[in-house]
C-alpha cells in the first residue's frame, strides 16, 4: 500500500458491530479508521447494563454459535459462552410441558414425545426440517421464493396446534412479531443456526462480544458522543455543526436518516423487555418460558441468572419480553405483566427492576439477503453502507456487510481514478 493510501481519511458511521468489523478489515488493510458514534459506548443495538448488580441486556438477546462470521471474527472462549437448554418450557392454560430437541438433550424426549403441543406427525416433521435443513447450503435457503414463516410452515405440513403453541411464542420472540409474517429464508437460516449449534450469552452479557471487538482494534480511533447530521460525498455535517472532510465514508447506521436522497426509508420492529427480580428462579434451569395464551401480552420470559454472569444481585433476575403492539403507560404495563407473570407463569413475588422500551430492535425487511453484490452496498464512489439493515436481522450479517464495505472502501482508495479531499 503506497504513502496516499494509508493517509486516507475513512470515516465510520456507527460503532455497531457492522462498523467495527468494517474497522478491523480496515485496519488489516493498513488503514487508521475513525469512527463516529452517537452514544457514549460501541455495540450498537447491543448493549448490557449493570443496575443492583444485575446484567441486564437491552433486550433479551442471544448469540447463536453456529453463526459462521461470528465464528470467524469473535473468541468464543474468551467470552465465557453459557448455554441455553435446547428447547422451551411451553406455558399453557394451567400447566407447563418441556418441549426440545432430544438429540442434542435427551431429557427432552420424553416430555416432548408425549406433550399435547402438536401431533406425532408434528413432531416427526420438526426432525425431519431439523436434519434437511442441517445439510442445506445458506446459499440456497437465501435465495429461495419467499413466504411468510406462517405459510412456510403450513405448506411443510404442520398442524395450526403446533404453530400456535410452538412455533408462533419460539419464533416470535426472535423475529419480534407476533403474526410470523418474517421471511421463510429467515426462518429457514435461524433454524439451521439453532440445529447445528447453541444459543449462547456471553458470561459478563451481551455487550462483551462489541467490547471483544473494539479492544481488537489498534489504529482505530473512536469519537464518542458525537452525532452526525449529514453525509455527503467529501464531507460529514456533526450535529455541532462542524464539517469534517472524508476521502471515503462507511455509513454504519440507518443512511435514510442521514444522506441526502437515500432512495429506501427503513422500517423497525419495537418491542418491550422489563426485568424484575424474585426471590428465587422458579424454573431453576437456563430454558426459556414461551407463552401459548394467546390473549396475553408476554411472549416469553427467561431467568438470566440461570446461567453464570460476572455480577449478579442476591436474588434472580427475570426478563420478559414483549413483542405486541400496546397503548399501557409504563405503571398500566407494570402491573399487568406482573398480573400475567402471575396468572401464566405461576410467578406471583416480582419487584419490578427496569424498562427497556425498544423502538429500533430488528430491521423490517423484504427479499432478506445473506449477502449482497458489492455494487448493492455502494452509495456512490466515495460512501457505502454497512449494517444488518440492507441484508437480514442478524449479527451475522452485521458481520458480513461491515467486512464487505471494507473491501469497497479499500478499493476505492486504491483506484487511481480517485482524488482525495
Amino acid at each position: 500500500m503506497n504513502q496516499v493510501q494509508k493517509e486516507a481519511k475513512i470515516y465510520i458511521v456507527g460503532a455497531g458491530v457492522s462498523g467495527l468489523i468494517a474497522a478491523q478489515n480496515l485496519e488489516n488493510y493498513g488503514y487508521s479508521p475513525i469512527i463516529l458514534e452517537a452514544s457514549d459506548r460501541a455495540g450498537g443495538r447491543i448493549k448490557t447494563d449493570v443496575i443492583a448488580d444485575y446484567q441486564l441486556d437491552h433486550g433479551f438477546q442471544v448469540l447463536l454459535d453456529a453463526y459462521p462470521m461470528a465464528q470467524k471474527y469473535l473468541d468464543y472462549d474468551s467470552l465465557r459462552l453459557q448455554s441455553l437448554q435446547s428447547g422451551a418450557l411451553i406455558f399453557n392454560g394451567d400447566s407447563s410441558t418441556k418441549f426440545g430437541n432430544p438429540l442434542k438433550d435427551f431429557k427432552f424426549l420424553f416430555s416432548t414425545l408425549f406433550s399435547s403441543l402438536g401431533t406425532l406427525t408434528d413432531k416427526w416433521k420438526i426432525f425431519q426440517l431439523n436434519q434437511a435443513l442441517k445439510s442445506k447450503r445458506v446459499d440456497v435457503i437465501f435465495n429461495k421464493d419467499e413466504l411468510s414463516t406462517r405459510q412456510y410452515l403450513r405448506r411443510y405440513g404442520f398442524s395450526d396446534t403446533i404453530i400456535k403453541n410452538f412455533f408462533q411464542p419460539f419464533f416470535s420472540g426472535i423475529f419480534l412479531e407476533p403474526n410470523l409474517q418474517t421471511s421463510s429464508r429467515m426462518f429457514e437460516f435461524v433454524y439451521k443456526m439453532f440445529g447445528t449449534g447453541q444459543a449462547v450469552i456471553p458470561e459478563a452479557g451481551m455487550e462483551a462480544i462489541p467490547k471483544q471487538l473494539q479492544k481488537n482494534l489498534k489504529k482505530t480511533t473512536f469519537h464518542f458522543d458525537t452525532k452526525v447530521k449529514e453525509v455527503n460525498n467529501q464531507r460529514i455535517l456533526l450535529e455541532n455543526g462542524e464539517e469534517l472532510a472524508t476521502d471515503f465514508t462507511i455509513v454504519a447506521s440507518d443512511p435514510s436518516q442521514l444522506v441526502p436522497r437515500y432512495s429506501s426509508t427503513l422500517e423497525w420492529k419495537a418491542c418491550d423487555t422489563l426485568y424484575f427480580t424474585t426471590p428465587i428462579d422458579p424454573i431453576g434451569s437456563p430454558i426459556i418460558g414461551l407463552n401459548a395464551n394467546e390473549d396475553s401480552l408476554i411472549n416469553n420470559v427467561f431467568f438470566p441468572t440461570s446461567l453464570e454472569t460476572a455480577t449478579r444481585g442476591k436474588g434472580a433476575l427475570l426478563s420478559v419480553t414483549i413483542v405486541k403492539i400496546h397503548e399501557l403507560n409504563e405503571a398500566k404495563l407494570i402491573k399487568q405483566i406482573q398480573e400475567e407473570l402471575n396468572e401464566y407463569f405461576f410467578i406471583s413475588e416480582t419487584t419490578f427492576l427496569k424498562r427497556y422500551k425498544i423502538t429500533k430492535a430488528l430491521p423490517k425487511l423484504n427479499d432478506v439477503k445473506y449477502e449482497r453484490d458489492e455494487g448493492e452496498s455502494l452509495i456512490n464512489e466515495r460512501m457505502a453502507i454497512a449494517g444488518d439493515t440492507h441484508l437480514n436481522g442478524s449479527l451475522n450479517a452485521a458481520m458480513i456487510s461491515g467486512e464487505t464495505a471494507a473491501k469497497i472502501a479499500h478499493r476505492a482508495t486504491s483506484a487511481s481514478l480517485l482524488t482525495f479531499s
